[in-house]
Order: C-alpha cells, then sequence, then structure tokens
C-alpha cells in the first residue's frame, strides 16, 4: 500500500508539475508580446465606470460625512450603511469568498443565490448595535458568539474542543513566530473548511446529519489548519536549526508518502520539548484527517499535501544570494503550491467532483499568491526570503532575463477574467476591485514616496496602461473588502488580547503580592497566649498558596475601573479575602466536606483541632466586619450600606452551605445546582464588583449588570470546579481531586456529565460576556478574569 501511494503521489507531482510549466509558459508569452495589455485597458475602461465620478458634491457622501479609518469597525459599517453601499460592498466581498475559498463559477444562477443569501445574513448579523462598554471590535468575532452559533447548530462539543486547542497551539508559538499570524491563519482555514462543507451540505440537509458534518469540518479544519503554523510556519522560521529542519522537513514527507506518520526518535535539538507537542498534535490531526476520508479522496488528499510540501520545500531552501535561478525555477512552485492548498482543503471534507471547480483552482492560486508577495516583499526581502519579487528587486539590473513579476501578476488577472470566468463581468469585477485594492492598501502602508518606486520599477514599462492603474489606485472608490476588514480587525484583537492578556497576568501577580503583605495579623508583646495562639491559626490559612481573586477583583474595579485610591480601599480588600478564607475553614471541617489539605497545604483543623479551626473562621469574619468599618475615607452613609449589603453577602453564602451541607447524597436537579452555586461562590463575585461600585456611587443600572456578570461567573466558576474534580491532579490543584465524589456530593458533572457540565459552563460564559456588554465602561481585567475562571488549571 504505502509503495503504491508513494508511486501515485509522484505521479501526480509530476502531472502537476507540467501543467503548471504549460500556465507559465503561457504567462510568458504574453508578457512577453504584451498581448495582455489591449485587452486589460478595456476591462479597466469598462470596470472604471463603477467607481469614478458616480457621485454628485451634493451626494450622500456629504451627508455621511469623511469616510471613517476601517479600524474602528462600527463606525465603517455604519457609513456604509448611511451612504447605501453595504450591500455592494457585502456583495463582491461573499463573491471574492466564493471564487478563492470555494473555486464557483460566479456566473451560475444557484451560486449568485447563495451569494444572495450571504450577503442579507451577513447585514443583519452587522445591523447590531455596539456594546455600551466602549469595544470597537465586532462582537460576532468573540468567545461567546462563537459558543452560540455551535449551540445553534448542535455543535457545542466541537467548539469546547477547539477553544482548548486554540489556547494549546498559541501557548506552545515559540518566541521568534508571530502568534498572531499563526492563529489568524489557523482561524481562516477552519471557517474556509466550515464553508466548503456548509457549501456541500445546501440547504436541504437534515439537522442531524448538518450538525455531524459541521462538528466533523471544524474538527478537519482545524487539523489540516494546524500544518501552517507548525510544518510551513515553523519551517520558513528560525527557530529550528539546519540539522533539526532536515530531520523535520524528512519526517513530515514520509508521512505524505507512506500515509503513516513515523515516530519521533530521538531529537537531540533544543526544541525537544516543543517538537514533541508538535509531533503529538500533528499526529492526532494527521489520523483524525485519514480516518474520515473515503479511499479517493485520501489519495486525492496526501497527492495534493505531497504536491503543496514539495514545492514549499523547494521555495524555502533557496537562497536570495543565488544569482542562477530561471524565471521556471522562480514561478513553477508558487503554481503549484498556491493551486495545491485549495484543492487540499476540498479533499479533507471528501467533497464529490465539482466540474470545473480544480481549474479555477489551479488557474487562481497564483493571482492570491503574487499579490501576497507584493505586500510582503520588503519583509521578505529583510528576511533573506526567495520570492518573484525579492528576486527580481536584487538582479533585475545584472539580470535582463528575468521576467518582471508585476506584470506576470497583470497577466495572470487577464487569464482568469477571459480564459478562465469567460469575460463575466461579475467575474471582471471583482477580480479589479481585488487587484486595485491591493495597490491601495499597499501605499496607504507604505507611503506615496516609496509606492511610486515601487512602481516606477515594476510597472514603469506599462507607458499607457500604468497610468491608467494609478489614476484607479489614486481615485477609484469602493474597492475594499470586508475579509480584509476582518483580517486587520482579528490581528489588532488578537494582539491587544495578547497586551491585555500580560497586563491581566501582570494585574494579578502585583495585587496578589500587594494583599498578601497586608493579610497577616501581627502578635503584639504581652498577648495572651491563648490569643496568640488564634492570630497564628488565622495566618496559617491565610498563608497558604491563596489565588487570591476576590480582592484582586475588587481592587482592579475600585482602582482601575472606578478611579478609587488604592490605599482607601485596603480594608475592603483585607476584609474580602478574612471573609472568603472564613468560608473556606468553615467548609473544610470534617462536619461538612472534611477536607485534608486546602491552598496546597494541611486544612486548619489537620494541623490544630475542629474546635480553634471553628474559632479561627469566627474570628476572620469579626475582622473583616472590623475593616470594612474602617473604611473612612467614604461617607459614612455609603460605608454603612456596604455593611448592610456585607452582612446579607455573608448571609446568604451560610444559606448556600446549608443547602449544600442538606444536597448530600441527595440527586440535585440544575435549577437546585444553580441555586446552590450561587449562594456558595456567586454572592462572593457579586459582592467584589458591586462594594467597589457601591464605594464609587455608581448607578444602579450598573450595579443590576455587575450583579448579572457575577451571577453567570460565579456558576461558570463552580462548573469548572467539578470538571477540575473529575480532570485535574492534586498536585496543580492544591486539594484531592474526586473529594465530590468521596462525600457523594451532587455536582454539575454528576448531574450533565462531562461533556454537558463544559456546556453548561460555556452557557454561563455566554450570559456573563453579555452582562459585560451593558457594563458602561471598558475595563479588559474583567474579560480576561472570565477567559481565566473558564480556562483555568487550579
Amino acid at each position: 500500500m504505502k509503495e503504491n501511494f508513494r508511486k501515485t503521489a509522484t505521479e501526480e507531482y509530476g502531472r502537476a508539475e507540467q501543467k503548471a510549466l504549460k500556465y507559465f509558459t503561457a504567462l510568458h508569452n504574453q508578457v512577453t508580446n504584451n498581448s495582455q495589455i489591449a485587452v486589460l485597458t478595456e476591462d479597466i475602461q469598462i470596470w472604471k465606470r463603477n467607481h469614478l465620478g458616480r457621485f454628485s458634491g451634493l451626494s450622500v457622501f456629504s451627508r455621511a460625512g469623511r469616510k471613517p479609518d476601517t479600524r474602528d469597525f462600527y463606525r465603517y459599517i455604519q457609513w456604509l450603511k448611511v451612504t447605501g453601499k453595504l450591500t455592494e460592498y457585502l456583495n463582491r466581498s461573499i463573491s471574492y469568498m466564493y471564487m478563492r475559498d470555494l473555486g464557483k463559477d460566479l456566473n451560475a444562477p444557484e451560486t449568485q443565490r447563495r451569494i444572495q443569501r450571504t450577503v442579507d445574513d451577513m447585514s443583519r448579523l452587522l445591523s447590531r448595535p455596539p456594546s455600551r462598554n466602549g469595544t470597537t471590535g465586532p462582537e460576532f468575532m468573540n468567545l461567546a458568539e462563537v459558543y452560540r452559533w455551535a449551540r445553534k447548530e448542535g455543535i457545542e462539543t466541537a467548539i469546547i474542543w477547539l477553544f482548548k486547542k486554540l489556547r494549546a497551539v498559541a501557548a506552545h508559538i515559540p518566541e521568534g513566530m508571530s502568534a498572531e499570524h499563526a492563529q489568524r491563519k489557523l482561524i481562516k482555514i477552519i471557517i474556509g473548511v466550515v464553508l466548503h462543507v456548509i457549501e456541500e451540505m445546501g440547504e436541504d440537509a437534515a439537522p442531524a446529519e448538518r450538525s455531524r458534518r459541521l462538528d466533523a469540518a471544524v474538527r478537519l479544519g482545524y487539523s489540516y489548519g494546524l500544518t501552517y503554523p507548525f510544518v510551513d510556519d515553523l519551517l520558513d522560521s528560525s527557530i529550528l536549526n539546519p540539522l533539526e529542519k532536515e530531520q523535520y522537513s524528512a519526517l513530515i514527507g514520509s508521512a505524505l508518502l507512506s500515509g503513516e506518520v513515523p515516530e519521533l526518535g530521538v531529537w537531540s535539538g533544543q526544541n525537544k520539548e516543543l517538537i514533541q507537542y508538535i509531533h503529538k498534535e500533528l499526529t492526532e490531526a494527521f489520523v483524525y484527517i485519514r480516518d474520515h476520508q473515503d479511499a479517493d479522496s485520501r489519495q486525492t488528499f496526501f497527492a495534493q499535501s505531497h504536491v503543496f510540501f514539495q514545492a514549499q520545500d523547494i521555495d524555502r531552501v533557496k537562497l536570495l544570494s543565488y544569482k542562477g535561478y530561471t524565471n521556471e525555477e522562480l514561478y513553477i512552485p508558487v503554481i503549484l503550491k498556491s493551486s495545491s492548498s485549495r484543492l487540499i482543503a476540498r479533499s479533507v471534507i471528501s467533497a464529490p467532483p465539482d466540474e470545473g471547480f480544480e481549474e479555477r483552482t489551479f488557474f487562481f492560486g497564483i493571482y492570491n499568491q503574487l499579490a501576497d508577495d507584493f505586500a510582503d516583499m520588503e519583509q521578505d526581502l529583510k528576511d533573506g526570503a526567495v520570492t518573484p519579487y525579492t528576486y527580481y528587486l536584487k538582479y533585475h539590473q545584472e539580470r535582463p532575463d528575468l521576467i518582471n513579476p508585476f506584470e506576470v501578476y497583470w497577466a495572470v488577472v487577464a487569464n482568469l477574467i477571459h480564459s478562465v470566468y469567460h469575460s463575466d463581468s461579475k467575474a471582471r469585477e471583482v477580480i479589479l476591485d481585488r487587484a486595485v485594492n491591493g495597490l491601495k492598501r499597499y501605499r496607504e502602508r507604505a507611503g506615496a514616496v516609496k509606492y511610486n518606486e515601487i512602481m516606477k520599477l515594476f510597472a514603469g514599462g506599462l507607458g499607457e496602461f500604468n497610468r491608467l492603474l494609478q489614476k484607479m489606485v489614486r481615485k477609484a472608490d469602493d474597492v475594499d473588502f470586508f475579509d480584509k476588514l476582518l483580517r486587520d480587525g482579528l490581528i489588532d484583537q488578537l494582539k491587544l488580547d495578547a497586551r491585555e492578556q500580560e497586563e491581566f497576568s501582570g494585574t494579578l501577580q502585583n495585587v496578589r503580592s500587594l494583599i498578601n503583605n497586608e493579610l497577616r495579623f501581627s502578635s503584639p508583646q504581652s498577648l495572651p497566649a491563648m490569643q496568640e495562639r488564634l492570630i497564628h491559626a488565622a495566618n496559617y490559612s491565610l498563608e497558604g498558596d491563596g489565588k487570591r481573586v476576590r480582592p484582586i477583583l475588587t481592587w482592579v474595579m475600585g482602582v482601575n475601573g472606578y478611579g478609587l485610591d488604592a490605599p482607601a480601599i485596603m480594608p475592603l480588600l483585607r476584609s474580602l479575602e478574612y471573609m472568603h478564607t472564613a468560608s473556606l475553614i468553615f467548609d473544610d471541617l470534617p462536619s461538612q466536606d472534611n477536607a485534608p489539605t486546602r491552598r496546597g497545604r494541611e486544612t486548619l483543623h489537620q494541623v490544630q483541632s475542629s474546635a480553634v479551626a471553628e474559632l479561627t473562621g469566627l474570628y476572620l469574619i469579626q475582622q473583616a466586619t472590623f475593616q470594612q468599618a474602617s473604611l473612612i475615607r467614604f461617607k459614612p452613609e455609603t460605608v454603612l450600606a456596604l455593611i448592610r449589603y456585607s452582612a446579607q453577602k455573608a448571609a446568604d453564602m451560610c444559606m448556600g452551605q446549608m443547602m449544600d451541607i442538606d444536597s448530600k447524597g441527595k440527586a440535585l436537579t440544575l435549577e437546585q445546582l444553580n441555586r446552590i452555586c450561587f449562594y456558595k461562590t456567586g454572592v462572593a463575585f457579586e459582592a467584589c464588583l458591586v462594594m467597589p461600585a457601591m464605594l464609587a456611587e455608581a448607578e444602579e443600572t450598573e450595579i443590576e449588570a455587575l450583579k448579572r456578570f457575577a451571577y453567570h461567573m460565579g456558576i461558570a466558576f463552580q462548573i469548572r470546579d467539578d470538571l477540575l474534580d473529575v480532570e485535574g491532579e492534586a498536585h496543580v490543584l492544591g486539594k484531592p481531586a474526586g473529594n465530590d465524589v468521596l462525600n457523594n456530593q451532587s455536582n454539575f458533572v454528576s448531574i450533565l456529565g462531562q461533556d454537558g457540565a463544559g456546556k453548561e459552563m460555556w452557557q454561563h460564559y455566554c450570559l456573563a460576556s453579555d452582562a459585560l456588554q451593558e457594563i458602561p465602561r471598558n475595563i479588559p481585567f474583567l474579560k480576561h478574569l472570565l477567559h481565566y475562571v473558564v480556562n483555568r488549571e487550579r
């Protein structure tokens, strides 16, 4: 079997190489004869009618004001709606995706109907108002909206699995590679595969069948997309040394030719831990794809993957310092890898043959690749990467035989419009929109001076055509695309999330240290021995490896959210941790959960006695009240209201613990468990948010939103605790795993099962996220705290 497959893969590469050579020869002839220029000039003359001089000075432009920066997502979408441009904008964007990603013929009536349906769906989605908290990114890109879509489609388990996988990938992107770039490409591939499956299913698939296929699409998309950061990008980077690259490339090549992943074997390089993780993930992905394909699709997948990898490998080892590459050596691998990548995507989902798809895809690929290489040529030049553009930049003066890649690009455009899409007006519109938009974006990014230098080099020999083209670049409107807006927004959001996550982690660490330094009780001289023993017991409980999430949350809300003075609210922080620690002491007692360890050490009743533990808990509660009464920098009536509120929350917590004790050995309903969970956990989170809001005299509507956020986050927190009780390890948790089972205690896992509990947790995540949107201030810490709650390992 392996020998036959190797033969098939080798033969497929030979066929693809011959086809690419024939295509390149045709393009080369067009460039040499300038035969594409006349037809392209006519195309642009037709095209420009829709892009120049369509509006008078009194048009809707004047009413809508100047075009806003596309980085302000909601203002830009609103501007498109007000100017009447949104439908056309979405239509060309979706049409382009149907050409590029799905290989469709835009002239087909069914394709046009589906494009229009998608445009209508997107218009409704974009009509949602933005959140009140000042965030500018599109809300449908956040985790809550993705999970809601998954719930609607019945694929929550797949999306929860994907969230975990993406988190792990992000954590393993090594320094020297762009985590944002890797995540963006991976997400793009997943979306592309899902779109393929949706398109193949059509509208008549039964709900169960639709869910099954979409579940597989998510996993297949991840499995295929994983190769981009962990094969292509990794081999293109300088993370691995030359010997490691050789060993890793051999391993990948062997897997593609044999259909089996080789064992990693001995890895002596410094990246052993990284490679072990990647090998495990890629093996799992490889097997998943292989086992979900029919025999024909499997052959196509491995053959096209071999073509892609081989072409990439040929390009990867090229040296910019070498002067002797032929035009064929520069362009053939580009044609092969750009076309095979989309052929792979179709084979991944075992899609049936589609007349014309392979031809359209083959000729379309290089259009995207040359556009991307043009946009990236400066960075590629710095990195020493060989592309048609970097090589031409470096050697065009001493190598007059080199073909100009910019002219090749326009020959590709002419070929697509007239030979592939048969002069279809819609195809012409979309292809030229995209081409001009790429030049406009490059001009904006590089600046007019740099852009003119580049154009003089690459387009200086095109005469009147170039002058017409540059006029379009300067003056043409309505050529931007939604996928570019999303891409830029996603990259910005990923970068912002990374910065905010770093700030979140820093805040956790710094404020935790600050609070830890403030918690200990001092022992004055001449203190009676019994009282000193009580203080020692309190300090023992406080000194454990506590996360201090509650007082940290109060500090962030008070200081960062409401601008309160940090020293002024320190008594409130102490009170919260004293109250929480007291609740843990009582919770761990033999009469309740009988826990042997807490916060990575023996529980207090184990090292002292139950009586001492009970007295210590009461002592900490009284000290908490004393601390709240010490908030002397705030209005007395405000502090009094805060103490009353705190007393009520403490009573609620006792009620929750009583419910918990009474529930032992009983089969609870989900409603009962939610109520117990809120009283035990949610009220504490609520207090941490509401108390600083009370001190800041926030509006009641804001306090209500904070309460809703706390309610759902508290339940999500408890569900994650229950999941960790099943999945976690004691040395990580700081307490025994499996305690609820030993205590015959109902929890979310025992009622719903692991999958069901995970779904319920993410549902509360969504509801907490909704509440967060209603809080009229942007506090990134809360968003990342919510992420921490559902993703934590202890």
